[in-house]
């Protein structure tokens, strides 16, 4: 895939930072391009070294100092990358004036919406500031998973009967906005990802399977794709390194992700280490 040149707009791209090796990956490749970043870390959330990019650290819930950074930047453009671990409270909420009319609605999205409502919140927010949303794929195309294996190993016929088990799974999951992975060995799902993040569920999958309570001789494969419903400006499913690590600690044959949908981080050592493992890594339709 060949990375496309960012259109001129005139003003300056901001990457609003949560954890995790993405956001640089963003950074890097838009200074590539000509651009000049500006990183707004999330206090309690962001922990990359920003030295050597402009910077500053605002709370997630700020949108008045977001607001004035943009301004005082000149940000027109905003790219949501990295992970965020806790919701905001409804004290770390700073409005605008702008914004101060929605309030009432904001309390009643984070405490009782899905992580896909949450994010769409935030975008509206981010954008009644005066910059508009936009996806990392817009900015790193490049991050994007393309269709078949993107190493030297391939599937099975029963590592295939577990992807189409766990393609569904995802499916049912993500349509109830809870999460967009799950685990399926011998065509049984074993495990869905939850608010935990996919780490945490390979490192259940390896526990249940120290104890027994799924079987050693059959291997399963983990699947990860978009929510049905998802916005793709943000939280696009990604796979790293660590992902692949988490997997062969669980036994796992490999890993599937949606194609031209999920995100493949630090690309060349997610290969090496998987090929090194012995597990597939593959790029999937999402319909199996």
């Amino acid at each position: 895939m060949v990375a496309r040149t960012l259109p001129a707009t005139g003003g300056r791209l901001a990457i609003i930072a949560g954890a995790g090796a993405l956001p640089h990956h963003v950074a890097e490749a838009a200074r590539r391009q000509g651009e000049d970043p500006f990183i707004i870390a999330l206090s309690r959330e962001a922990d990359a070294d920003w030295t050597g990019f402009d910077h500053t650290v605002l709370a997630i819930g700020d949108f008045a100092g977001i607001s004035r950074t943009f301004e005082k930047e000149g940000i027109d453009r905003v790219v949501l990358s990295g992970g965020v671990r806790r919701r905001p409270e409804w004290r770390d909420i700073r409005p605008t004036l702008r914004t101060l009319a929605t309030v009432p609605s904001v309390l009643r999205t984070l405490m009782s919406g899905g992580d896909d409502a949450v994010l769409r919140m935030a975008m509206d927010l981010i954008e009644a500031s005066g910059a508009r949303v936009i996806g990392a794929q817009d900015v790193v195309p490049n991050l994007l998973a393309d269709t078949g294996p993107l190493g030297a190993h391939v599937p099975t016929d029963d590592d295939r009967r577990d992807i189409e088990a766990g393609i569904a799974a995802a499916n049912a999951l993500g349509a109830l906005d809870v999460g967009q992975g799950a685990v399926a060995v011998g065509g049984r799902v074993i495990a869905l990802e939850g608010a935990e993040g996919t780490d945490a569920m390979l490192a259940r999958v390896a526990a249940l399977k120290v104890e027994g309570r799924v079987s050693t001789r059959r291997r399963g494969v983990l699947v990860k794709l978009c929510k049905p419903q998802q916005d793709q400006r943000a939280d696009l499913p990604s796979i790293g390194p660590s992902t692949v690590a988490g997997a062969e600690a669980a036994g796992l044959a490999g890993i599937a992700v949606e194609a031209g949908r999920a995100l493949v981080l630090e690309r060349s050592q997610l290969v090496e280490k998987a090929d090194k493992s012995g597990l597939f890594i593959l790029g999937v339709e999402r319909g199996g």
